[in-house]
Parts: C-alpha cells; sequence; structure tokens
C-alpha cells in the first residue's frame, strides 16, 4: 500500500475530506462532534496517516514555535546559557526554540527572520551577548517579540536585562561584611549599563555601610585583563585593603599584577570580580569571589515574558504562569494613540562565593552568599 492520503482516512471513516482535516487538526473554530473527531482520529491511526505538521498548525492557529536570534551569544564564552534556559523554558511548555546566531551579521539576520516568520513563529526573542542598548530590528514588529540582555530606549518592547545595580550593590557588599573600609572600585570609563550600573550599585553599598564615596577610590580601567593588570599601581596608592573589579578579566589581570609585586590575594589584598565567568573565576588562585550574571534565568524569563506577552494579546491558554507583562494593563498597542511602553525586567546577580575574601578587624561580620 502507498503513502496514506487524507482522502484514504475520509473514505475509510465515512466523512468528507474537509471533516477529516477538521478533527485530525483540531481546529477549534469548526463544531465537530466529538465521536466524529474520535472516530476520525482512530481511523487515521490505524491506517498510519502522518499530517503535515505546519498545515496542522496553520488550522490550529500556533505552531509551537518560538524564534531566538542572537548576535553573538551562543559564540560567547559564557553566555551561552542564555539560551539554554530559553530551551528549558521553550520546552516544559510544549515550544520548540528555533536558535540563529548572527554573530552580528544583517544579512543572516534579516534570512533569519524572514525564515522564521515564514514558519508561522509564535513570538521572537532578540538577544545580545552584551547587555546594552539597540535600536530592534523592524522585523520586531511583525510578531511578539521580547529582547532578552538588551533594551530599546524607548521601552517598545519588553525586555529583560541584569539587574547591574543590585549586582554591584552585592559585590560591594561582600567586601564590607567582611569588615572593610577602604575599598576600591576598578570601573570601565564608558556609558554602558554595566559601568554605570555597578558604580551606581558600588556607591549605594557604600553609602548603607556610613562609608564615604571618594572618587579617587575608583580607577579607570579597560575591561580586560590588560586593563587590571595596569590598574594595580593606582589602587594600591589608595590604600585599599579591598577591590572590586569591574569583571572576572580585570580581576585576572589584577591577579597577575599583584604577584609581580609579591603580594597575595587575600592576604594582601581581597578582590572581588563579576560576571562568574568560571573558565576564569573558577581557576584562579585563590579562586575568586565574583558576582553572577543570571544568564540561565535570562533566558528562561525572555521564554515566560514572550508566553505571557501571547497571552495579553490572544488570551492563549498556553502561556506561562505568573509572568505580568511589564507596562500595566494598556494592551500591546495602549490607549489610543499613544504606544505602549514596557520597563525592563531586571534580573537579580547572585554572589558566587569562593576563597578571595579575607575578613578585616574584630568588627568584621561572617561573610556569607546573597544569591
Amino acid at each position: 500500500m502507498g503513502k496514506v492520503t487524507l482522502h484514504d482516512v475520509a473514505k475509510a471513516a465515512g466523512v468528507s475530506i474537509a471533516t477529516a482535516s477538521w478533527a485530525i487538526n483540531d481546529n477549534k473554530n469548526v463544531r465537530i462532534p466529538e465521536n466524529t473527531r474520535r472516530k476520525v482520529r482512530k481511523v487515521a491511526d490505524r491506517l498510519g496517516y502522518h499530517s503535515n505538521a505546519f498545515a496542522r498548525s496553520l488550522a490550529r492557529g500556533r505552531s509551537d514555535l518560538i524564534g531566538f536570534v542572537s548576535d553573538g551569544v551562543a559564540t560567547s564564552p559564557f553566555a551561552g546559557q542564555v539560551i539554554q534556559g530559553a530551551q528549558d523554558e521553550a520546552w516544559r511548555n510544549g515550544k520548540i526554540l528555533l536558535v540563529v546566531d548572527t554573530d552580528g551579521n544583517k544579512t543572516i539576520e534579516r534570512k533569519a527572520f524572514a525564515f522564521m516568520l515564514e514558519h508561522q513563529v509564535e513570538g521572537l526573542i532578540y538577544s545580545s551577548w552584551v547587555h546594552r542598548a539597540i535600536t530592534p530590528p523592524v522585523e520586531l514588529d511583525r510578531t511578539a517579540s521580547v529582547l532578552v540582555n538588551c533594551f530599546d530606549e524607548f521601552g517598545r518592547f519588553p525586555a529583560v536585562v541584569p539587574n547591574e545595580v543590585q549586582g554591584g550593590r552585592a559585590a560591594t557588599e561582600l567586601l564590607i561584611r567582611a569588615g572593610h573600609r577602604r575599598i576600591a572600585f576598578v570601573n570601565e570609563p564608558t556609558i554602558s549599563p554595566a559601568s554605570v550600573g555597578r558604580l551606581e550599585g558600588y556607591r549605594l553599598a557604600l553609602s548603607a555601610g556610613g562609608i564615604e564615596y571618594q572618587p579617587t577610590m575608583v580607577i579607570d580601567a579597560t575591561a580586560d585583563q590588560e586593563g587590571g593588570y595596569g590598574a594595580v599601581d593606582a589602587v594600591l596608592a589608595t590604600g585599599a585593603t579591598a577591590v572590586f573589579c569591574h569583571n572576572d578579566r580585570t580581576a585576572m589581570g589584577l591577579y597577575d599584577a599583584l604577584r609581580e609585586r609579591g603580594l597575595r590575594v587575600p592576604d594582601d589584598l581581597s578582590v572581588v570580580g563579576f560576571d562568574n565567568q568560571e573558565v576564569i573565576s573558577a581557576h584562579l588562585h585563590p579562586a575568586l569571589t565574583t558576582v553572577g550574571l543570571p544568564q540561565y534565568d535570562l533566558g528562561v524569563l525572555g521564554v515566560r515574558s514572550l508566553l505571557a506577552l501571547n497571552e495579553s494579546v490572544h488570551g492563549d491558554g498556553d502561556a506561562a504562569d505568573g509572568v505580568a507583562v511589564a507596562g500595566g494593563d494598556k494592551g500591546v498597542e495602549g490607549i489610543g494613540d499613544e504606544p505602549r511602553h514596557y520597563d525592563p525586567l531586571l534580573v537579580a546577580c547572585p554572589a558566587v562565593m569562593r576563597d578571595s575574601i579575607r575578613a578585616r578587624g574584630v568588627t568584621a561580620t561572617r561573610v556569607v552568599s546573597l544569591g
């Protein structure tokens, strides 16, 4: 016997081809007696009929596909966890994640969006490997879309981003709780969300700890190993007993320079990093206490936000529970001619305790994880 067709199923079930199609594809917009629906499906199973998945998705009004386009997440050394989180959450909700990493190539990006939209994805997630403001691709206007690890300055799309301020504060508080009062901060002198947010968190922690903020304790350096290496003399000149580094690569360079000067971490200087790049932080000697970027959670919450967005628009019963779409309840188009504004969803950055902090003084409290 050749390939079983829809015509064969309809004939064997004693119904029209249209009725057979509606029953097999579970078209909720057409009323079919339940006994007829069961009969058609039983015949289809007996004959070994397999419907076209794409046609079935059109009939049901959803594809169960989510598009994920990034500019370098999959190829960055540690941000692939964003994709893992998104994939796991999509699967938990019965969805399949289609992933394309463009590595910043706009031609690939356009082709990826075209392919995904042609295949009726239920929404798009656009992710950047570095937390930054972006100009959203025009394709995001054509379907429900969420930004992950990036945001548009006008708040036109829901965005899920790390809470840089909270992370900077958590890093500094680790040192304050260990009894340190002179805490330097090696920071990248840019207006990036990471640099600005972590500096604000540093200042908030000092204020809460009763420590006066001194601009001279903030050392400008590039956010890499060379920057940390070159900043060591300026850090030591401040008389700091501890230092918070913009990221783990900066801390690695600082470690190298301290070692060359015969100084030891944490005996001579306590150090805290940021990002939790485990290929670095877990393998330094001593292992680096740091604050992690919530990569996995960004992916999970990106998918949840997209499902919640679809729920707010279509009342899709498959949407994830417990996630509100930022920006109130005006609806996607807002009120009247006013476009909707979304406030970014801020995801906490957890402290990762290792061995690079030494408690100082009799008033030092036990250092505990904030995450």
